[in-house]
């Protein structure tokens, strides 16, 4: 029996991403966007001074550190389903930020997540990345510019030149799910009002984070995580090596938990 899921991966594997439409909790939704606001405005956030940033976007990074409602969004039901089979259950949260792109604000660079990394092209997927919706995303205000089926290309996109996208327009409460190949970038806002996202992204185990998190979130607080969010911040290892500290699980050795690594040193070989 083919499942939503199932529709959503095959989407996936052919243009590069797919819009799981209206799966956020609305009271979540829109606690996120007060949230958001409320930081801007404790932390100060302005826009960068860079384009690909954005002249009239604000962002907000490591959202993990900034309240427990944050501690939902990389376990929630339904969207971490559809990255776990797209990369693997070892997976790891890369970053977590906001991006909420102003009136004026011009289109971003097209690009891909992963071109930093020199892999051939096209190659198995490292990098799963979601924009969740804060607000709705239209072709006027800014939705994520796509090129389908670019994550298949042999090569990187050239952030200096133009590409032919397409707008991944999506009603608020939907989250954008798409690989790190795929060339896109944040559209230009033509409208008087702001497109709020939530950027929210893992990589493979074995791939390091984009957003140290080990030394950005306070110990304490990681203690007090759920034990699966402490894995995918990282206190966690990989296929029995990755993430270890001198043999050991990481959560034992830095939070003094309980846990026991299952090593690949400590393998046994089956019996003849």
């Amino acid at each position: 029996m083919v499942t939503v899921v199932d529709n959503h991966l095959q989407q996936i594997a052919e243009n590069g991403f797919a819009v799981l439409e209206g799966v956020i909790d609305p009271d979540l939704v829109d606690a996120l966007d007060e949230d958001l606001q409320r930081l801007e405005r404790d932390l100060r956030i302005v826009p960068a001074d860079n384009v690909f940033e954005g002249l009239r976007t604000t962002r907000i990074y490591n959202l993990l550190a900034h309240g427990r409602l944050y501690e939902r969004i990389p376990t929630y039901p339904g969207v971490l389903e559809v990255v776990e089979k797209v990369l693997d259950p070892g997976l790891l949260i890369s970053s977590l930020s906001s991006i909420a792109i102003g009136p004026g604000e011009d289109g971003q660079p097209i690009h891909a997540d992963d071109q930093l990394i020199p892999l051939p092209r096209p190659h198995t997927q490292i990098i799963c990345n979601t924009m969740w919706a804060l607000t709705d995303f239209t072709e006027e205000n800014g939705a994520t510019r796509v090129v389908p089926g670019s994550h298949l290309y042999e090569q990187a996109p050239d952030p200096r030149e133009q590409h032919e996208t397409i707008a991944a327009e999506m009603q608020k409460g939907s989250v954008l799910v798409f690989v790190g190949s795929l060339w896109h970038g944040g559209g230009a806002n033509r409208t008087d009002k702001r497109r709020v996202g939530v950027a929210m992204n893992y990589c493979a185990g074995y791939i390091r984070q984009q957003e140290n998190q080990q030394l950005g979130l306070p110990r304490e607080l990681v203690r007090g995580f759920p034990r699966r969010l402490q894995e995918l911040v990282g206190y966690s290892v990989y296929n029995g090596l990755i993430g270890h500290i001198d043999k050991q699980h990481p959560a034992s050795v830095v939070l003094s938990t309980d846990d026991s690594a299952n090593l690949i040193w400590d393998y046994k070989a089956p019996e003849a």
